[in-house]
């Protein structure tokens, strides 16, 4: 057994909890992760993938009474149910025919720390200016996910979609998206965590299964260390962000995403840090 091998891993696992559900780009970090611990090769975006599981599962463990009250609620034809199911189905549908239509064109041409540099600053940009019109406009449309109706669910799928460039961030695309269309920063923090649940689960599906073969079992260490470690540091952190937006905004993570993505840039162009896995 490989301990460094399982000590990249663990930190892997930890960088994806900690980043999923975050307005900073889960992705972008764990591609400038994977370059610095020299995590190359096919394998390791199959991993990146199987991690994000563990990082879903944090959600599902949180939310378990709310989605358990749903799956039942449905066959008894609870309009709540129903209309919570239809919603987080809607705003799935628009990125999951994305990602299945262009995914391996974004990996292989996208996935570079300079287009996740470019792609941590916009963000941090848009964040800001989101925030600057949720303070003018004051009050919000949509105060809980159970208020949306199936349109505002479709805008924020088709939202999601630009959150395949890797550095732009799936969250932030959904959570930021949600503030324009007019929700409060918790519901639209929630309804990004719902989204993630068949989104994240349906690409770790999609790519084992394409990918099989390059699975072995002397990789099952590995991924049970990822996954582990992201769905202890999702959980803890879901439960401290959900604190947060009670009572703060998103302008700290978008000065998070706007200097760090310079240092990126800069450390790139200068030579100073080898990015390339």
């Amino acid at each position: 057994m490989d301990l460094i091998l399982l000590l990249k891993a663990a930190i892997m696992g930890v960088v994806e909890g900690l980043t999923e559900f975050i307005p900073v780009s889960s992705t972008g970090h764990l591609i400038l992760a994977a370059a610095l611990l020299k995590m190359p090769g096919e394998k390791i975006k199959l991993f990146e993938v199987v991690i994000q599981t563990g990082a879903i599962l944090a959600i599902v463990s949180l939310y378990a009474e709310r989605l358990w009250s749903t799956v039942a609620g449905l066959p008894r034809g609870d309009v709540v149910a129903r209309r919570f199911t239809v919603n987080v189905l809607i705003g799935f549908f628009p990125a999951a025919l994305a990602g299945v239509l262009f995914i391996d064109v974004i990996k292989a041409v996208l996935f570079t720390p300079t287009v996740v540099a470019m792609g941590f600053i916009a963000g941090g940009f848009v964040i800001l200016w989101a925030e600057r019109l949720q303070a003018r406009r004051g009050t919000s449309r949509v105060e809980a996910v159970d208020d949306m109706c199936w349109t505002d669910a479709l805008k924020v799928g088709l939202v999601q979609c630009v959150a395949l460039v890797p550095g732009v961030s799936r969250s932030g695309a959904t959570i930021i998206g949600g503030m324009l269309l007019g929700m409060n920063r918790r519901t639209a923090t929630e309804f990004s965590f719902f989204l993630a649940i068949p989104m994240l689960f349906g690409a770790a599906v999609y790519d084992l299964y394409k990918h099989h073969h390059l699975l072995s079992s002397a990789d099952i260490p590995m991924f049970v260390v990822g996954m582990v470690t992201a769905w202890l540091s999702a959980w803890v952190c879901v439960r401290w962000l959900l604190r947060f937006v009670s009572t703060s905004t998103f302008v700290p993570f978008a000065w998070y995403r706007i200097v760090f993505g310079a240092l990126i840039l800069l450390t790139a162009w200068g030579g100073w840090i080898d990015w390339t896995p």
